[in-house]
């Protein structure tokens, strides 16, 4: 397996969960990593802020640059891509990661939360997308990762949540649609979601507290996952609709157990796939 030193990664909304330790995963390989984000400061059910994170990764063995981006302002990505050119000469990888979610069926869901789903989940992933394609057209191995879930076109993955779930796969469709539209120019672009619930804010806040985290795998499965994908020829594997849990099996990585927050708790199946077989 390859590993990214001297690449240069661009992640939204890497400040915590699932985009920190993608981070983490890519700095011990001594990457350099763009964290945009939104979290400047504190939050008392949001831990860490972009420079919490650039010290993280820093400490594992990378170069940070923690910038400012809400990724609804077009302005501030297209700012944010050029001072990550202008600072590592280029970037290698995107990471779409920044995503909002709200759980609540059609008559409980606001327009206003609808809108924000959309704007960060499918129009930041397209916007963001747009803006990096112009320097990945340039990198050696070039990828596009969406922390996004297949495209399984059944009614129940809709009707509990039909707004994030159009949301979640907007991300899921540009995969679709880039991949092929990119092909020749060799950058690839894949998804990646995980089979259990992951042990991040969100699962902590939105799925049960304490308890919903016992029954999470740790978000360096994720990670692991994600550094197989990244470190892959983007000519030959792109277009894919990744599982964690598959895709380490693909490497021969098949005892998860490590990943567990905790051993003994039975594992919460994520949104849009099968849970895994016993």
């Amino acid at each position: 397996m390859g590993d990214l030193k001297g690449k240069t990664l661009f992640i939204t909304g890497g400040s915590r969960g699932i985009g920190l330790a993608i981070a983490k995963r890519a700095a011990a390989d001594g990457a350099n990593v763009t964290i945009a984000a939104k979290s400047t400061e504190p939050h008392p059910k949001l831990e860490g802020t972009i420079y919490t994170a650039a010290e993280e990764i820093e400490q594992a063995g990378g170069t940070a640059l923690p910038l400012a981006v809400d990724i609804r302002d077009e302005g501030l990505v297209s700012d944010a891509v050029a001072k990550t050119v202008d600072t590592f000469g280029g970037i290698d990888i995107l990471i779409n990661n920044a995503s909002a979610i709200s759980l609540t069926p059609t008559l409980h869901t606001e327009m206003k939360r609808y809108d924000l789903m959309h704007q960060i989940n499918t129009r930041g992933t397209f916007m963001v997308s747009k803006a990096c394609i112009p320097h990945l057209k340039k990198a050696e191995n070039p990828h596009v990762l969406n922390l996004s879930p297949p495209l399984n076109m059944e009614a129940k993955w809709f009707a509990p949540h039909v707004a994030y779930t159009m949301a979640k796969f907007g991300m899921s469709m540009c995969v679709l649609g880039m991949a092929e539209e990119f092909r020749r120019d060799g950058i690839a672009f894949n998804a990646l979601w995980p089979r259990t619930a992951i042990a991040t804010a969100a699962v902590k806040n939105l799925l049960g507290g304490d308890t919903a985290i016992r029954g999470s795998r740790k978000p360096e499965i994720m990670a692991d996952a994600a550094h197989i994908i990244l470190t892959r020829d983007s000519r030959e594997f792109t277009g894919n609709f990744c599982v964690d849990d598959e895709l380490l099996a693909s490497e021969g990585m098949t005892d998860l157990s490590s990943y567990a927050v905790d051993p003994d708790a039975g594992l919460l199946p994520d949104f849009f796939v099968e849970p895994v077989s016993e």
